[in-house]
């Protein structure tokens, strides 16, 4: 096939797409009614956040300084030191740092004098807690107030060292106490050490300054491999803004050949934010949704297959039983970057369950888009997940029972991939807490749960997941993230047990190998993937252009001491993966959500950003975006055009075949949004290493059952390619340096 050029017009790919004008969804009238619904519905959303949310809102704050208010002035000491040790903790939680100091302390001070039998419970964490909170402070007069490029990343040294450094001295003492008081291998033993070391890195005093007994050798803090070191530019270009957790998509929202950027934060109070890109290294904010807010996690598709990006908003997630029964979005994109809620009018908004999680995927290639949307199930309220079928008209219809794919469980991650080649895309589903699904498409829009037929239903307590072809082999694999199921304080305990190589009880993550058959085999030790990380955001690309892809993992949990590194994972080439999460400058403590890959900057190589923040209204961070600072070798993008097969061409499959140094070797990709918690851009971007040219560039079509392959293709270059023709156009990017 032969190369066409720069001379293709819109009008003409749109017309080969089927698809008309490519402005003819700007004359579609927009449903202002169901967007203005939807918008009603989430200021109520908002407004019984305080009293419904369990994370966002006051009730039990309220509660409890109503119960220590109305204890009698000769109530127990132990009942007071309780209560006055429960609204502290709330008051933590709301963000309220010194009044939650000042009702800890209270409570240590009601705890004097007391025997060990008329001390409550509470008593056995409140040194933990008070650490915790001096810490707390300590980041917010520092990391946050006096942010850096570094502040927060670890080792911290240089300039993220604290200024202002009472919250980390008057932390150490509570700390040092719990290690006095509890034994080696305890929960919150191995908790206060950690922090411990943290808070001497915070004052410029590790390694010398903590006690022998409980150093954490500068070497566990140090990585496993040497890298190049990304440096984080997003306060410089005014993307750093403070949120609670969220999602992020990229992508050129607009069809300006510039990517955009979309993120968002679960706080039903706060808008979603779309950034332009102005094409000069800045970024624009508009106003883009017209008072849509608020939003766990996003997904991006052309669901409509107009030409343009849409993207579908997750809520409700974490929030047991009906509380959590929030609508989701979807945001039809009119071409130019603005978007209207058309849930209603999409039949997506009958039944609302607690969701973060969503996946595209042509499951009956037909030619469209359908949308499998996870629920969050526990007993008292046994949400089913749906599975919306794309009735080719711009509406869906769930078909969830009927297909066999209503899983009822707590479902945290779900993932589209046809891993045994059959051309029918297959679906995963991690559940927290209970056995996860791997959905086999028997072809007849039917589903037959094989996930422990072929041992792929493990950790029981998962996360995010993905397939994705880690070692070029042309096979897809799936990699299930693993957690820590319980809610109380102590959870930091298996990270650190895993850092410092002592034994713990929690489940390893899974990296399992297909063998594009059908089958998969475990390999996550011998890749080198069996530490513990607590992730939840996460996402996957090839940050040094080599073909193979790496991947990031931003962790945490709720509670304020989960001070864990996020944790950047270098694929060697197939062989193995590398920590350089340290060498890198990724390993940030703040909790890390939606995280995406893309050359945002059209220099050839892929940024990351992002969405950072936790759940309580008390933590919320500033976002990040880590410029890569290039690697030399060579690269393409593809954006592929689907005609028969769906606008977005998610689930086609990409081969490149190159040369380098005399050796032949092929790079694959199949096309989706990237990981499980943010989206990539879904024009794929593949590294071809030291090779200048690809040899053959194949393109297969699963709908279709069609194959393209082009001969000789000049690398460092974007290319657009339309199903079924026998040529390829090459985009001219608009390349340019972040305004720093």
């Amino acid at each position: 096939m032969a190369e066409r050029g720069v001379a293709a017009t819109l009008a003409a790919l749109a017309a080969a797409c089927g698809g008309g004008s490519p402005d003819a969804d700007l004359e579609a009238a927009p449903d202002r009614e169901g967007h203005l619904r939807m918008v009603a519905l989430l200021e109520e959303v908002a407004a019984r956040a305080p009293s419904e949310n369990s994370y966002l809102g006051d009730r039990a704050l309220r509660h409890s300084l109503s119960v220590l208010e109305s204890l009698p002035s000769d109530a127990p000491g132990g009942l007071r030191a309780h209560q006055l040790f429960m609204v502290g903790a709330w008051e933590l939680r709301a963000g309220r740092f010194e009044e939650a100091l000042a009702h800890l302390e209270a409570a240590e001070g009601a705890l004097e004098g007391l025997s060990a039998q008329a001390r409550p419970p509470s008593a056995e964490q409140l040194d933990y807690v008070l650490g915790v909170c001096h810490l707390r402070i300590g980041e917010t007069a520092n990391c946050v107030d006096r942010h850096t490029p570094r502040s927060c990343i670890l080792p911290i040294e240089g300039d993220a060292v604290h200024v202002d450094q009472r919250g980390s001295r008057r932390a150490i003492p509570y700390l040092e106490r719990v290690l006095a008081e509890r034994g080696e291998g305890d929960p919150l033993q191995l908790g206060a050490r950690w922090l411990l070391n943290v808070a001497y890195m915070t004052l410029g005093e590790h390694p010398e300054s903590v006690p022998p007994e409980h150093l954490i050798p500068r070497a566990v803090f140090a990585g496993q491999g040497e890298f190049p070191r990304f440096t984080d530019i997003a306060g410089e270009l005014g993307l750093d803004s403070f949120d609670l957790c969220g999602s992020v998509v990229i992508e050129d929202f607009d069809g300006d050949g510039l990517l955009d950027l979309i993120h968002s934060t679960w706080d039903p109070n706060h808008p979603l934010h779309f950034r332009h890109s102005e094409g000069d290294g800045t970024f624009t904010e508009r106003d883009a949704f017209g008072g849509i807010t608020g939003g766990l996690n996003m997904v991006h598709a052309d669901y409509d297959n107009d030409g343009d990006v849409d993207v579908l908003v997750l809520r409700g997630a974490w929030l047991i039983g009906d509380s959590g029964r929030i609508p989701n979005s979807l945001l039809a994109n009119d071409g130019g970057g603005n978007f209207t809620d058309v849930t209603f009018r999409a039949g997506l908004g009958a039944a609302h369950y607690p969701s973060q999680t969503a996946a595209w995927a042509d499951y009956d290639n037909d030619g469209d888009l359908d949308l499998f949307v996870g629920s969050e199930a526990v007993p008292s309220r046994p949400f089913p997940c749906q599975l919306f079928q794309n009735q080719g008209d711009g509406t869906f219809v769930d078909v969830a029972a009927q297909a066999g794919v209503g899983n009822g469980g707590y479902t945290k991650g779900s993932t589209w991939g046809d891993y045994d080649g059959d051309r029918f895309p297959d679906l995963y589903v991690s559940n927290l807490g209970g056995e996860n699904r791997l959905y086999h498409n028997d072809g007849d829009g039917t589903f037959s749960d094989v996930a422990v037929v072929l041992g792929t239903d493990l950790p029981r307590a998962s996360f995010p997941v993905w397939f994705w072809d880690y070692d070029n082999d042309g096979a897809l694999d799936l990699y299930v993230t693993s957690y820590v199921e319980n809610t109380a304080l102590g959870r930091l305990a298996p990270v650190v047990a895993s850092y410092l190589g002592l034994p713990h009880d929690a489940e390893s993550p899974r990296l399992y190998r297909g063998d594009g058959a059908g089958g998969f085999e475990d390999v996550a030790a011998e890749q080198g993937l069996a530490g513990m990380s607590l992730p939840m955001g996460s996402n996957f690309g090839d940050l040094d252009n080599d073909g193979y892809l790496d991947f990031y993992l931003g962790t945490g949990y709720p509670f304020f001491d989960g001070l864990t590194p996020n944790v950047m994972y270098h694929n060697r080439r197939g062989e193995g993966f590398v920590d350089v999460s340290v060498a890198g400058g990724f390993s940030h403590v703040q909790k890390g959500h939606g995280v995406a890959f893309a050359d945002l900057d059209n220099d050839g190589d892929q940024d990351v950003f992002e969405q950072m923040g936790g759940a309580f209204r008390g933590d919320d961070f500033g976002n990040l975006l880590f410029e890569n600072p290039g690697f030399n070798q060579h690269w393409l993008k593809l954006s592929l055009v689907g005609v028969r097969s769906n606008r977005s061409a998610i689930g086609a499959r990409i081969r490149a075949e190159l040369v380098e140094a005399g050796v032949s070797r092929a790079v694959y990709r199949h096309v989706n949004g990237g990981g499980s918690f943010g989206g990539n851009p879904l024009t794929q971007h593949i590294g071809i290493g030291t090779a200048e040219r690809v040899r053959a560039l194949e393109v297969y079509w699963p709908t279709s059952d069609t194959l393209q392959r082009f001969e000789d293709v000049a690398g460092d270059r974007h290319l657009r390619i339309v199903e079924g023709e026998d040529s390829f156009t090459v985009v001219e990017e608009i390349r340019f340096e972040f305004a720093r």
